[in-house]
């Protein structure tokens, strides 16, 4: 009898081929791929999901015209894989990263508890200890792969939430408004209320005011509330700005918070030199969130979390099952008792395979390059008197914006320059709003931009103020 969910040695070969001819086809043009949907009739759009909106069929369907149906929704989006991706932070996606997570997923083994995948667990936490090590963390500290930095966020949050107790109404988180979405989102999941979010000012430079962070503390305390979490931003997404760590740490050593850095986006420069200086203080911190998938070019869906005292994140996660009880302990942890996932795929294999395959020193290299790449696009832009800069990039975010007397004009001026930019599908930028200003973003991270398409970029948004401001 033959199964048609159990392909033969065969029918496998054919199927891996078939898709793996269509995936390397389409990275081989990604550099010729539109950056963006800008322009793109928006009936063509939703004929398109209306199409894909239909319905699994009955009866088997040929493979070609399936992967057909996928290459066409694929290519219509945001190519955040190519090159021209300059726009929120790029997340290049590594091929080997693919070709490893291909392998995970034909094995499919469990690695929520350490008993039944022990070698793979393994694998993992050697991933993970690499990464507490690049932070600076104790060896009692580790952490855990997440989905992202918005769940390791979470579970950041939970575990400081434990201090605590049972009673967290009057609980008090201090951030400032450069901070993370993610990170007022999980506060509230964590069950705080929206009066648990304290908003620190920030100084002129757009870094945490740690004399205001003092005072609020102080004046919470005095309040009766109880203050326990601190939270950084080591790269923030509007400007990629680090708070001053080391007076952020201190404040939370002498006020006994614990010290969260959101380094989601600017971690992985601690690899390089100028990164390192950067980030000095960071391995003062209680917790500190990772993105692979931003500065270390995993796939989408690669976050992690470490900790300096592991206990402390298995005491806010871990609960037991009599359903378990067949799973003896091992040497290496659970993940399941580090976070809120019991059930979890293997995500250390996508960043263990690349950094085997290339080692550390290529990473670093093209961390380096992000950084040289910003400051060249920050003095060419710098020079062209239509623009204004008002920070230089801490790390590889350029901010900008049109130079106009008056502010509301300026605003409009360079939301002009970003869709012009835009229109020319060529890159893709971004904005945001900083100070109450309409700020345009150059977001240098994607693995594979390099100074030509970087420079065509500068190009683009050098022409387009010209033409906004002389018209």
């Amino acid at each position: 009898m033959r199964y048609p969910l159990e392909p033969d040695h065969e029918d496998m070969h054919r199927l891996a081929q078939d898709v793996l001819d269509r995936a390397i086809a389409f990275v081989d043009r990604l550099a010729e791929h539109p950056a963006s949907l800008a322009g793109v009739p928006e009936g063509e759009i939703r004929s398109l999901q209306r199409r894909l909106l239909q319905p699994p069929p009955e009866e088997p369907e040929k493979l070609a015209g399936i992967l057909d149906r996928v290459e066409e929704a694929s290519l219509a989006a945001v190519e955040t894989a190519g090159p021209s991706y300059l726009a929120y932070i790029p997340g290049g996606g590594l091929f080997a990263s693919a070709l490893a997570d291909f392998y995970a997923r034909a094995t499919n083994r469990y690695v929520g508890m350490s008993a039944t995948a022990p070698g793979l667990v393994a694998l993992e936490w050697s991933i993970v200890r690499w990464l507490a090590d690049i932070v600076g963390m104790p060896a009692q500290g580790g952490g855990v792969l997440f989905s992202g930095g918005s769940i390791a966020n979470f579970a950041a949050v939970v575990a400081a939430r434990e201090r605590l107790g049972e009673a967290i109404a009057d609980g008090t988180v201090y951030l400032t408004e450069e901070a993370h979405q993610s990170v007022g989102k999980a506060v509230r999941l964590a069950g705080l209320p929206q009066g648990a979010l304290r908003v620190v000012p920030c100084a002129k430079d757009l870094r945490m005011d740690v004399g205001a962070l003092a005072d609020m503390v102080a004046q919470d305390r005095q309040a009766g509330r109880r203050p326990f979490l601190v939270v950084a931003a080591a790269g923030t997404t509007n400007t990629g700005v680090i708070d001053p760590l080391p007076a952020v740490a201190d404040v939370a050593e002498r006020e006994g918070l614990w010290f969260h850095v959101d380094a989601a986006y600017g971690g992985f420069f601690l690899l390089t030199k100028r990164g390192r200086a950067a980030l000095r203080g960071i391995e003062q911190a209680d917790s500190v969130t990772l993105d692979p998938h931003k500065s270390l070019f995993a796939p989408y869906g690669t976050g992690a979390l470490v900790v300096r005292d592991l206990e402390a994140l298995r005491a806010a996660h871990a609960v037991s099952g009599h359903y378990l009880q067949d799973l003896g302990e091992q040497e290496v942890p659970d993940f399941a008792d580090l976070g809120p996932e019991l059930t979890r795929e293997l995500r250390g294999l996508r960043i263990w395979l690349p950094l085997h395959l290339y080692g550390v020193a290529a990473f670093r290299d093209a961390l380096d390059e992000k950084l040289d790449l910003a400051q060249h696009a920050y003095l060419r832009l710098a020079a062209e008197p239509a623009l204004e800069l008002p920070w230089s990039p801490t790390l590889s975010i350029v901010a900008l914006r049109v130079r106009a007397a008056d502010p509301n004009t300026a605003d409009a001026l360079t939301r002009a320059v970003l869709e012009r930019v835009n229109a020319g599908r060529r890159v893709f930028l971004s904005s945001t709003v900083v100070e109450g200003r309409f700020t345009l973003r150059l977001a240098i991270l994607a693995h594979r931009s390099h100074q030509g398409r970087v420079d065509e970029a500068v190009d683009a948004i050098i022409a387009a103020a010209r033409t906004v401001t002389e018209g």
